[in-house]
């Protein structure tokens, strides 16, 4: 059994953890309703994109553009935005996603990694990949100007026919106690993720007519990296929102942990006391009779 002083030690510690995992849990908690309200209010401005970009492929069912196109598949140069955290303590978030990225990548010989996060960048450094870019601070901070920052990247990559494809591999907050890792294809856009969505009609009842100048190629040309800005914004909001609950979740596990080992730990403190002060008692009560027994012997020799 271990001494009341490392008993005691070890109490401290656990504790010192206990404060620092619920702290923790209380900064992801309040990271992660900070970065869903960011969500919900870039939900407008992505909806309407969307339906730009819909009602212009359904009314010009002719236009052709280099977003949509399909290049043959001779040798295609695929890039994958893959978003990690930029610290563990976060149950399996990192690897789940590094591994669906391993996955996927195996279908190509010609792949292009632009890596968002500390882990993932980590990670295929260690193993010897070839890393194009690396966006730092982005993980923690999802906002809109640095998902702008990197859709004109891959955008003009793919312009200048440098990537024939491009995926982002993040992490979706189905339910507080479900996340899970997806692949996006960002580009090129497949025309069937746009369906036909009838125009609002006016308080008078008359359907509004849109014109678009000077003509929908070139309103694509405009619009269609902004939709790609916003789509890789979400895709960065919902990573880190995954991460703070996954976050949230491990600490706190740990923290009730903690608190169980605080228990039994105490259990073992409150016993060695007990052991101790009764070995104390044994050795005094010991020592006194003792004491008696030599004078009754001294008093029988003078006798």
């Amino acid at each position: 059994m271990e001494s009341i002083k490392e008993i005691r030690t070890h109490i401290d510690s656990v504790q010192q953890t206990l404060k620092i995992t619920n702290a923790m849990y209380l900064i992801s908690s309040s990271k992660l309703r900070k970065a869903r309200q960011q969500l919900t209010n870039i939900q407008p401005y992505f909806t309407k994109t969307r339906q730009t970009i819909s009602d212009i492929l359904h009314r010009t069912q002719d236009v052709e553009h280099i977003y949509f196109d399909r290049r043959p598949n001779k040798h295609h140069k695929v890039g994958y935005i893959i978003i990690t955290g930029d610290k563990g303590l976060a149950g399996a978030y990192n690897h789940n996603v590094l591994r669906m990225a391993e996955e996927h990548m195996k279908q190509f010989d010609d792949t292009t990694l632009f890596l968002i996060g500390q882990v993932g960048r980590n990670y295929f450094r260690h193993k010897g990949v070839d890393i194009a870019v690396e966006f730092m601070y982005t993980a923690q901070d999802p906002t809109a100007y640095r998902a702008r920052e990197i859709a004109e990247t891959f955008v003009q990559l793919f312009r200048k026919g440098q990537l024939d494809e491009v995926y982002v591999v993040y992490t979706e907050m189905v339910t507080p106690m479900t996340l899970e890792p997806k692949i996006l294809k960002l580009l090129p856009l497949d025309r069937d993720a746009f369906p036909w969505q009838p125009r609002q009609k006016t308080d008078a009842g008359m359907v509004r007519e849109v014109t678009y100048m000077p003509s929908p190629a070139h309103v694509l040309n405009h619009i269609v990296p902004g939709y790609l800005k916003g789509l890789l914004l979400g895709t960065l909001v919902e990573s880190f929102c995954s991460e703070q609950n996954a976050r949230m979740m491990a600490m706190d596990t740990a923290t009730d942990n903690a608190r169980e080992l605080l228990k039994t730990l105490q259990l073992d403190y409150n016993r060695a006391r007990q052991s101790a002060i009764t070995q104390e008692i044994t050795e005094i009560v010991a020592g006194t009779l003792g004491g008696d027994e030599d004078a009754d012997w001294e008093d029988e020799d003078w006798a």
